[in-house]
């Protein structure tokens, strides 16, 4: 096996004409550079040096390898100043999927405080909903996934329990959802709200994941929900509540980013959150620039 090492070695040997002089070149000592010179000869099965007079010159053989010693110890070096650039976190990518009401709450405060701690690292976005992200990430289609998933829906659901299992979890937090309803509606401004309540409702849903356990707790509560409409844009479900079509429950994240004009907000009875959380692969989170992206999402939770 040719190492590294070796090459440099037979390059100075080549270069200098001399044992003596290829050790002081390289600040190591004569019978080190001997030694090695015989490693490698070993390696290759064939004498790579000959000595003529006091100077020792490379073989046929010899000359072929120190050719090739200088595109291998170059392409060496080039790969170490760049693992060096990435563990340092001078340069790396990242690619963070993540869903709508995280990307607008979550994602922008962790993108600038990555980018003004570590400006050369790169970090894209593209949205998904669970349990697709997870997917995406399994893939190798991203390095980070931001998800959730609901408590109720894992302890009756052996699957939802295990659907993360075989990746590295880093909770963010828990979202409350609140009851969304017309400025008008008769529970509008009033105290906490049964789920129950609004059985008689019409209601707008959001993504197949929050539509399955909206109806899981409507029917917990006794009744199931009839709902008229489906949409996963946020503000959209505003402007279908605010124009007196129904009635919904959104999550707390997905109320920051949008203005409820003409849509009022109401505490749920039984109080419901997701686990919103940060998921990567094992191998993927020992890698410097994704374990520096989940830190600042979990810091961007935090606030």
């Amino acid at each position: 096996m040719i190492e590294a090492r070796h090459l440099r070695v037979l390059r100075a040997v080549a270069a200098t004409g001399s044992f003596s002089a290829a050790a002081r070149e390289l600040g190591c000592t004569q019978p080190a550079v001997s030694q090695q010179m015989k490693a490698l000869e070993q390696s290759v099965g064939t004498p790579l040096l000959v000595r003529t007079g006091r100077a020792m010159r490379p073989t046929e053989a010899g000359e072929a390898l120190v050719r090739h010693a200088a595109g291998i110890l170059a392409g060496l070096t080039a790969a170490e100043e760049e693992v060096a650039a990435l563990a340092g976190l001078r340069a790396g990518r990242v690619r963070l999927a993540s869903f709508p009401s995280g990307s607008s709450t979550l994602v922008p405060c962790a993108l600038a405080g990555m980018r003004a701690a570590h400006p050369g690292t790169r970090v894209s976005l593209v949205e998904a909903e669970p349990p697709r992200s997870a997917e995406m990430l399994r893939a190798g289609d991203c390095e980070i996934a931001l998800a959730f998933r609901y408590p109720e829906v894992r302890g009756s659901d052996p699957a939802a329990e295990a659907e993360w299992d075989d990746l590295v979890v880093r909770p963010l937090l828990a979202d409350r959802l609140v009851g969304v309803v017309p400025e008008t509606h008769r529970l509008a401004g009033g105290g906490a709200v049964g789920i129950a309540e609004l059985a008689g409702e019409s209601w707008i849903a959001g993504c197949p994941r929050c539509r399955r356990h909206l109806v899981e707790v409507c029917e917990g509560a006794g009744f199931t929900p009839r709902i008229d409409f489906a949409t996963d844009d946020y503000p959209a479900v505003i402007g279908l509540v605010a124009a007196g079509l129904g009635v919904a429950v959104l999550p707390e994240l997905a109320l920051e980013s949008v203005r409820a004009k003409g849509a009022a907000t109401v505490p749920v009875e039984p109080v419901v959150q997701r686990e919103v959380v940060a998921l990567t692969l094992p191998d993927l989170a020992r890698v410097p620039a994704v374990a520096a992206m989940l830190d600042r999402l979990e810091h961007a939770a935090r606030r």
